[in-house]
C-alpha cells in the first residue's frame, strides 16, 4: 500500500480551527501523535499515512483541513 506525507499548513488564526474540525471527524488519526510546527510559529502539521490513493489518505482528514492539505507519496530509503 502506498504510503503519504500529508503536508498541512494553516494561517496563525486558524490554528484553533485545525484542531477543532477534527472534533467532528472519525478518523485513526484523532487523539494520535504527530509533528506539528504551530507552537514555533510555523504553522504546519505532518501525518505519514497509509492509504490506497492520495484521495484516501486525505480522507483521514477533517475537510477543513484537507482542504489545506497537500498528499505526496513518499518511500523510505536507505541513506549511504
Amino acid at each position: 500500500m502506498p504510503r503519504y506525507l500529508l503536508q498541512h499548513r494553516h494561517q496563525p488564526d486558524e490554528c484553533a480551527a485545525v484542531f477543532a474540525a477534527f472534533k467532528g471527524h472519525d478518523s485513526p488519526l484523532r487523539h494520535g501523535v504527530t509533528i506539528a510546527s504551530c507552537l514555533n510559529g510555523g504553522h504546519s502539521i505532518w501525518w505519514t499515512v497509509d492509504a490506497a490513493s492520495d484521495r484516501a489518505a486525505l480522507d483521514l482528514l477533517p475537510p477543513y483541513v484537507a482542504a489545506r492539505t497537500q498528499a505526496v507519496t513518499v518511500r523510505e530509503v536507505e541513506i549511504p
